[in-house]
């Protein structure tokens, strides 16, 4: 199998295992009401569904340093596959959503971050980037597949309808993984006997900045996600839309600002290879950090000013993962690249759990209790302040550099 028909099928896989991802936010507008549920509590599942899924990517991250990355992925994949499914059968209540979806992302974190480990080991620096863009590309694209598909099946069959439909990707996910990685042997980095974790990662400057920056984007990244399709319902009520149709109507929109960072993934990783991460981080983070200070303030302005902010903010919002996630893996050296992303992981989406939730709070205090929150901009200046902190450390990197792949002789299993 070519090294671009391999990373084709790992894509593919993940795009079917988060089409998942964006399921609640989707539904969230009608899962208000149905489940009884203040914005508070709204952000509440999506911090369980973030948290759930720090958690499992530091766990999973860890232990694919020490058993292989494949092994990791393909049972992730299996576990994915059957809470996904659990999850559509069993989540009609806040808190039965709130449990069903964070075991659904719990069984989701091998998934991520040794697929990254993978794409490390089979491309070299002037293709990572690439590479990596692809695999991010691919997760933006469950998640837009995610949004279109509660675009029609909410009208037809309400939520339960939604839930059952994105729940069955991680099964495919699940079987086209399968066919790439089922004759792979499982590579193991080797450590040195004299080389620590404190050393190759707390102690290493760029890694330290690169993990940092990622905090904050996935504070503001995940928190935007999780409540963008519900500022969308949002704006369509309050420019007078039929309120029957505004969900549905939500959902496409979100859907094309993940199509933006799905054009977004696939072309800024290959652009940092020719360019420099420093460079495109700075200019990705910053757009961003503009995009966040201005959205929630256009909430009743005419749909085609809101969509077009949105489609910038969600090119530049998801532009700079495979960068970041790109100039991670030539800071470390491989034998410690998946703790790194672990420490990563549990920073970064823990941040990302942390920012639905006070994003609801943050709604909550600004807006009258009961109706359709017309104050958004507050909350989302708050993930501007995020983006701000990513912009900073993004600029603080050397501007030249690029890492190396130099690293511990591996086994193979």
């Amino acid at each position: 199998m070519t090294a671009d028909t391999w990373l084709g099928r790992v894509g593919v896989s993940r795009a079917f295992m988060t089409l998942i991802f964006m399921t609640y936010p989707a539904t969230l507008s009608v899962l208000r009401s149905e489940w009884h549920m203040s914005a508070t509590a709204a952000g509440s599942i999506s911090t369980g569904f973030q948290a759930g899924f720090a958690v499992s990517l530091f766990g999973c991250s860890w232990l694919a340093d020490r058993v292989g990355a494949r092994r990791v992925f393909l049972v992730s994949s299996t576990l994915a596959a059957v809470t996904a499914l659990a999850f559509a059968a069993f989540a009609r209540s806040y808190l039965s959503g709130l449990v069903f979806y964070t075991l659904a992302a719990i069984s989701q974190g091998g998934t991520y971050t040794t697929a990254i480990m993978l794409i490390a080991d089979r491309f070299g620096p002037e293709r990572r980037g690439g590479a990596l863009g692809w695999l991010i590309a691919s997760s933006s694209l469950g998640s837009a597949l995610s949004l279109a598909i509660a675009g029609v099946t909410l009208p037809h069959g309400g939520y339960p309808l939604t839930f059952l439909v994105t729940g069955c990707g991680p099964l495919v996910g699940l079987i086209v993984a399968w066919t790439a990685l089922r004759s792979e042997p499982t590579v193991i980095h080797q450590r040195r006997a004299d080389r620590r974790f404190g050393t190759e990662v707390l102690k290493n400057r760029s890694a330290i900045r690169l993990i940092v920056g990622y905090i904050f984007h996935s504070w503001e990244l995940l928190a935007m996600w999780a409540w963008t399709p519900a500022f969308l319902a949002a704006s369509l009520t309050l420019s007078g839309a039929s309120r029957g149709g505004v969900a549905a109507s939500a959902a496409y929109l979100a859907a094309s600002f993940h199509v933006m960072g799905l054009l977004a993934s696939s072309t800024m990783g290959r652009l940092s290879d020719q360019l420099g991460r420093r460079t495109v981080l700075v200019g990705l983070a910053a757009i961003s950090t503009v995009c966040s200070f201005a959205l929630g303030w256009l909430v009743g302005w005419p749909a085609a000013v809101v969509v077009a902010v949105g489609a910038v903010y969600g090119f530049a919002a998801l532009g700079d993962s495979p960068v970041l996630s790109t100039a991670l893996t030539e800071s470390v050296q491989p034998a410690y690249l998946g703790s790194a992303l672990g420490l990563r992981s549990i920073l970064g989406f823990g941040a990302g759990a942390v920012a639905p939730l006070v994003f609801g709070a943050v709604l909550d205090a600004t807006n009258p209790p009961g109706a359709t929150p017309a104050i958004w901009g507050w909350a989302y200046v708050l993930l501007g302040c995020g983006g701000l902190i990513a912009t900073i450390c993004a600029y603080g990197l050397k501007p030249a550099s690029r890492g190396t792949t130099g690293g511990e002789p591996t086994s193979r299993r």
